[in-house]
């Protein structure tokens, strides 16, 4: 049985709003593409990860991630993560799937690596599981591994993490949480962005060693962003 990386993406065009003070439009819809190809990237080199599962209505989104083989589901009639995120569970335990794995389009800083502590020995259990990693500031949920695909009710938005490990109690589910730094940072706020930067040109940041090999981290030199973000401190004044 299969375990399936489930990423909805909206659209590529008009995203990180919050991000608007800072960045053009076309600046940020290149930054999110960057942030979506590293994401593709680092799944499907995650040799526990079987199928990559994209929910979108979005040709441009749906031909980037078709490069990686991966199944393009439109979204729900009703819009939203947590729709988005239940149909396609309905979807993958109809078929049989072992195990469901959100992740957000926006976690740059994702490793194969940091995938296999999610999955390593995940969902071979007769019991449902569930593992979470919340975002660094323990708020949202920036990756959920459900096994089966439909174990929990997802509640994202606000204070998620908390509430998803409330909503897997209610199911009679321990949830294993994994604090990971490169899943834990996703890129919504220029709060965000300062953090990604730093992390990726920082000598001593922990994941200096794979940053160079990132699309984001290359986008950003190449833009100038991080030359604009470092001069007069532009970041830390929006």
């Amino acid at each position: 049985m299969t375990v399936c990386a489930v990423i909805p993406i909206k659209q590529l065009g008009n995203a990180k709003q919050r991000l608007s003070g800072l960045l053009a439009a076309g600046e940020r819809t290149a930054l999110f593409r960057a942030m979506v190809e590293d994401v593709l990237i680092a799944v499907e080199a995650c040799t526990l990860i079987d199928e990559i599962m994209i929910v979108t209505d979005d040709p441009e989104v749906a031909d980037l991630a078709g490069g990686f083989g991966a199944r393009i589901v439109p979204e729900p009639d009703k819009p939203g993560l947590i729709e988005a995120v239940t149909a396609a569970s309905a979807l993958l335990a109809a078929e049989g799937a072992r195990a469901l794995v959100f992740l957000p389009g926006d976690v740059p800083l994702v490793t194969p690596e940091e995938l296999e502590v999610v999955l390593d020995g995940f969902g071979r259990s007769a019991d449902s599981e569930m593992t979470i990693v919340p975002a660094s500031d323990l708020g949202g949920s920036n990756c959920v591994a459900c096994s089966p695909p439909d174990a929990i009710t997802f509640g994202f938005g606000e204070d998620s993490f908390r509430r998803h490990v409330r909503l897997a109690e209610d199911r009679g589910i321990v949830p294993t949480v994994a604090r990971l730094p490169g899943i834990g940072l996703d890129v919504d706020t220029p709060d965000d962005l300062l953090a990604l930067a730093d992390m990726m040109t920082n000598v001593d940041a922990s994941l200096k060693s794979t940053a160079g090999t990132k699309v984001t981290y290359r986008y950003l030199i190449e833009s100038g962003i991080v030359d604009r973000m470092t001069s007069g401190n532009q970041m830390l004044n929006v």
